[in-house]
């Protein structure tokens, strides 16, 4: 049977309100062994001094979005090497950026998943999340137009507008293996 647990490890990312961290949830429930490490829970372990990826000072800033980077991967790669599918949930906006990704996580396959509902379904969810998940945003378009620009047909675009959080991660278990290998 072909599913992600056959992959060393599955990258998922998409715009604020994509539905990365459901998906990724709801997939790694589906995997008999699976591990979901979640970008946003990582940072929280970060007890002071925490600078979030746009805020300021922007070296400081910069320095503790490659540190999340670094510890998912180093948790990814822990996980894998303990029979796990490591399934991450990580903001990655840069063709830079998913190399600095795909250089940490060598020698495993990794599958890349852009989840992509559209800027409307985006914005749409991000207004029905619990009040705390909420994340003030009002960059779509300019982010959209980056990610195109900058993985052009890298991994798997993955439109999950017409799709439930549920028949979403059954297709990304079942499909990402033949449509988002990147390395």
């Amino acid at each position: 049977m072909t599913t992600v647990a056959a992959p060393d490890c599955v990258l998922v990312t998409g715009m604020p309100g994509a539905g990365k961290s459901t998906v990724t949830r709801l997939a790694a429930e589906r995997l008999p062994r699976s591990a979901r490490l979640d970008g946003d829970e990582l940072n929280r372990m970060i007890v002071s001094g925490f600078v979030w990826a746009l805020g300021e000072p922007a070296d400081e800033a910069a320095r503790q979005v490659e540190l999340l980077h670094r510890n998912l991967c180093t948790l990814a790669n822990n996980f894998a090497d303990a029979g796990f599918t490591p399934l991450i949930d990580a903001m990655i906006a840069s063709r830079e950026k998913l190399d600095f990704f795909l250089d940490l996580l060598t020698p495993r396959r990794v599958l890349f998943v852009v989840l992509t509902p559209g800027i409307e379904v985006c914005r749409y969810r991000n207004t029905i999340r619990d009040p705390e998940d909420r994340f003030d945003f009002d960059g779509y378009e300019a982010l959209d137009a980056d990610m195109k620009r900058e993985f052009g047909a890298v991994g798997w675009w993955f439109d999950t507008a017409a799709l439930t959080p549920g028949q979403t991660a059954d297709r990304l278990v079942h499909a990402a293996p033949r449509h988002a290998v990147v390395n």
